[in-house]
């Protein structure tokens, strides 16, 4: 999986968003707001990582330490990357 041609990830006024570019921009309006897992689930997308990758760096970020901490964020990365499957900003 990884993240559509035309999508970037800004920080402004403090906030991290996700902008359509070039052709990308005809098809979607607007900008996505993402709060600091959300920024690293996507860029980790964007950067060719696997899920299971996106979750160890978000368990050392946050120092989970049990399996059920671990399990919380597999969820929450699960569930980003399904809702960015579902808008359609990812490819295979």
């Amino acid at each position: 999986m990884k993240v559509k041609e035309g999508f970037v990830i800004r920080k402004v006024a403090g906030k991290y968003v996700v902008v359509a570019t070039g052709q990308a921009s005809r098809e979607f309006h607007g900008m996505i707001k993402l709060n600091e897992t959300g920024k690293i689930i996507w860029e980790g997308i964007a950067d060719g990582r696997t899920k299971d990758e996106i979750v160890d760096a978000l368990a050392a970020k946050s120092g989970a330490q049990t399996e059920e901490d671990r399990s919380y964020i597999d969820d929450d990365v699960e569930s980003m990357i399904q809702e960015m499957t579902d808008a359609g900003f990812l490819t295979e």
